[in-house]
């Protein structure tokens, strides 16, 4: 057996100083959960991709006008001249698209498709970002209230949920948004049908995020932090504001980029089904229901479907990564 080499201690052990020299050059810092959130989801190209398509939209939704003035036409005026009259297509190959008209133009009028499509994005995201905002604030507000004070404010709270889950929302929102007369309640026209569509849908859906507030709810208030609180002499307000929502507001994220995606399809299906929007206002269901009377003309429907595919998988795509980014259990 040999005996162990002996290795002088310099060649082990880190000099004291030269330590303390590089920890003044390169001080190590911290990370919170947001800058962790933001690495995990900056990797995520998928993700990224599905932000910059919703970037894109609601800046092309906010520039509009700008838009259609330099590459389009009025989304509302007649091109007579660019449809067959014996036929009521439009003249020209691809549904009379050029330069001047990119997407072509509509049958029967002749109005510019790609300024519709435009416009049209303006009421979609309008639509559901006030709704999921509606929805999100009522869900969250009640969510919160039945899950700290529990006992018979918690049972109240769900039945209440249980009974809106159980509504037949789509009946209901055919039925309410085709019986308001043109003015009613200080307004008319498109404000009054997007207010309308606003309520059907963000108020009858709270119920979704509500449940997944309040089962959070549940769990925190039962760790540590709240029963320090308490300790402390805390009340409930500041319990809720202080030291509850905060951590509720991954779970809410979450929510409202999934649930927007939903709420752009529901405001297409209203639209489409003539209850939404009134024409000729472009909205994206309001076009689909329209090239349905005229399917020999395929260019008249892709588009619009295009649209809302395209803005309801971005929406999904960025969702879907923002959930897996937020994820305290990811690596």
């Amino acid at each position: 057996m040999t005996a162990p080499l002996d290795v002088p201690g310099s060649a082990t052990e880190a000099d004291p100083e030269a330590v303390l020299a590089g920890a003044d050059r390169k001080a190590i810092q911290g990370r919170s959960l947001g800058q962790i959130a933001w690495m995990r989801l900056k990797r995520d190209k998928v993700a990224l991709a599905g932000a910059g398509v919703i970037i894109f939209l609601v800046l092309v939704a906010l520039f509009a006008p700008l838009i259609v003035k330099f590459l389009g036409h009025p989304p509302l005026e007649f091109h007579r001249e660019k449809i067959d009259q014996s036929t009521l297509t439009p003249t020209g190959a691809f549904g009379g698209m050029s330069w001047d008209y990119l997407f072509g133009v509509e049958p029967l009028w002749g109005r510019d498709i790609f300024s519709r499509i435009v416009y049209g994005a303006r009421i979609s995201l309008l639509i559901a970002f006030l709704a999921t905002l509606l929805s999100v604030v009522i869900g969250t507000v009640l969510g919160v209230v039945a899950g700290y004070f529990g006992g018979w404010v918690d049972t109240v709270i769900s039945r209440a949920m249980d009974v809106f889950l159980a509504f037949p929302l789509l009946v209901f929102a055919i039925a309410l948004a085709g019986v308001v007369p043109d003015q009613a309640f200080g307004m008319s026209g498109d404000t009054l049908r997007v207010s309308l569509l606003v309520f059907i849908i963000g108020f009858f859906s709270w119920p979704y995020i509500g449940r997944i507030v309040r089962g959070q709810t549940l769990s925190l208030r039962e760790r540590e932090f709240i029963d320090a609180a308490r300790s402390l002499g805390a009340r409930g307000p500041y319990i809720i504001f202080r030291e509850l929502l905060p951590n509720l507001i991954a779970p809410i994220l979450i929510y409202a980029t999934l649930v927007i995606p939903t709420n752009i399809l529901f405001e297409a299906a209203l639209s489409f089904l003539g209850v939404g929007v009134r024409p000729p206002t472009p909205t994206w269901g309001g076009m689909l229901a329209e090239a349905a009377r005229f399917y020999t003309v395929p260019h008249f429907a892709i588009f619009p479907g295009l649209a809302i595919f395209v803005t309801v998988l971005a929406f999904n795509l960025f969702g879907d990564g923002l959930r897996d980014a937020l994820d305290p259990r990811g690596r």
